[in-house]
């Protein structure tokens, strides 16, 4: 018999359990290119995010994209939106983890967020243009 690779040394989740642990994904996340649909076509219901530092931010970023430095997000910062504003961060790429924490920050003060997977990163993958 042959030996399991690393892959499948732990078996899958069941399908149903796999289902829920997916699905709820699309609750903490959402794509570059859902993103920039929803702002092409003036679909845009949420506020869009940088949580870079400033000279990351100056030197591009996602059009329409407002700049708040993860560690600076704060209630006082976000006074002007309605409590059920959905905010969408992102940082450089999946190799940082500052979206993560501007998303913490932002759950805990009771914000409803969700996270653009890639980021800057995936942002020109996908073929879109930056704006610095």
């Amino acid at each position: 018999m042959a030996m399991a690779s690393a892959v499948s040394n732990v078996p899958a989740a069941p399908s149903d359990k796999a289902a829920r642990h997916f699905g709820s994904a699309f609750e903490y996340e959402t794509d570059c290119a859902d993103v920039h649909e929803a702002m092409s076509s003036k679909q845009q219901d949420f506020v869009l995010l940088d949580v870079r530092g400033p000279a990351l931010y100056a030197k591009g970023h996602v059009p329409g994209a407002l700049h708040l430095p993860q560690g600076k997000i704060v209630e006082a910062k976000l006074k002007d939106y309605p409590i059920e504003t959905l905010f969408v961060v992102y940082c450089a790429g999946p190799h940082c983890n500052g979206a993560h924490r501007g998303a913490l920050r932002l759950a805990r003060l009771g914000r409803p967020v969700k996270l653009m997977i890639g980021g800057v990163t995936g942002w020109v993958d996908e073929g879109f243009e930056l704006v610095s």
